[in-house]
């Protein structure tokens, strides 16, 4: 079987699909640090997905599974508290069931001029050093690796093909309904910081923080429609403005890299088992800017459908 994507989403089904007992092969367009996955400051957190019921669902498992990995030095992955920062009265906290220490921020845990928050610990994932565990244990599996585009699904063999390729994906299934959604990071030095902060709201435009030992990864943008891939200085500088505000510490420090990550936008993840062709397809992509909170619950919902094959 076929699995097309060879981000953080196709690398997940692949790896659950193989100790599923599968023989699966990849399809990568693109090596790991040229991923969109690769952009992502990776923090548990459920941004731009839906439906909720599902994703919540989808983000459990996923918790539970990284929650775990923090367990493991290789992968990357790290438990942080942090502050999610609020500016409305009645906050929607609609992807807190399930999160562990959820609570309301003391005034010395708020960062300057937020009027409010909510303190928990999550997962933080460092894809720089994610991205290659997960593919080794792919290789480890026994999961096959094919280079190159895909441009069409007949260009791949298999009795069985799942389509995880983010917004190369809506292109393969004729679906018009994926958008890109632009993202601008940059990196900085990492000062010693202990926690995130997430500030969705902000006046000035979306802003977050997170730290990940070696570096800080401060954003950000979430521009729909935008195909760019290069970062634009003066979005950075607001980018840091904003930050530093936020975390004073982070004022001098080195940048040490930018990028920017088009995300595959969606109304709601799709899901599901096709026929394309005579052939059975599973569609798995539009997962917004939760592809690593959703990677492990939704590749457990192609292992179960694909069984039903």
């Amino acid at each position: 079987m076929a699995v097309v994507g060879g981000g953080v989403v196709g690398l997940t089904c692949a790896l659950e699909l193989a100790r599923a007992g599968h023989r699966v092969r990849v399809h990568t367009a693109d090596p790991l640090a040229a991923t969109t996955s690769a952009v992502a400051a990776a923090i548990w957190f459920p941004y731009r997905a839906a439906p909720a019921h599902a994703v919540l669902r989808w983000g459990a498992t996923s918790l539970g599974v990284l929650t775990r990995l923090a367990a493991e030095p290789a992968a990357g992955v790290t438990l942080r508290p942090g502050t999610f920062v609020h500016r409305t009265p009645e906050p929607d906290l609609w992807w807190t069931p399930g999160v562990p220490d959820v609570r309301p921020a003391t005034p010395e845990e708020l960062p300057p001029g937020a009027p409010a928050g909510t303190r928990c610990t999550l997962p933080v994932v460092d894809t720089g050093r994610y991205l290659p565990w997960l593919a080794a244990a792919c290789a480890s599996a026994g999961v096959g690796t094919v280079p190159g585009r895909v441009a069409a699904l007949d260009e791949v063999a298999g009795d069985v093909v799942v389509v995880a390729a983010g917004l190369a994906a809506g292109q393969l299934l004729d679906d018009d309904s994926c958008v890109p959604v632009q993202g601008q990071v940059v990196r900085l030095a990492d000062p010693g910081l202990t926690g995130w902060v997430l500030d969705d709201d902000h006046p000035e435009g979306l802003t977050y923080v997170v730290p990940r030992g070696r570096d800080v990864v401060c954003g950000g943008t979430a521009v729909e429609g935008a195909t760019g891939t290069e970062p634009d200085p003066a979005v950075e500088a607001a980018i840091l403005a904003r930050a530093c505000a936020l975390v004073p510490e982070l004022r001098g420090q080195p940048v040490l890299s930018r990028a920017v990550g088009l995300r595959p936008g969606r109304p709601t993840v799709r899901l599901e088992r096709l026929d394309v062709g005579g052939r059975p397809v599973v569609a798995c992509y539009g997962h917004g800017g939760a592809g690593v909170t959703l990677s492990w619950g939704c590749a457990a919902d192609v292992v179960d459908l694909v069984r039903a094959v």
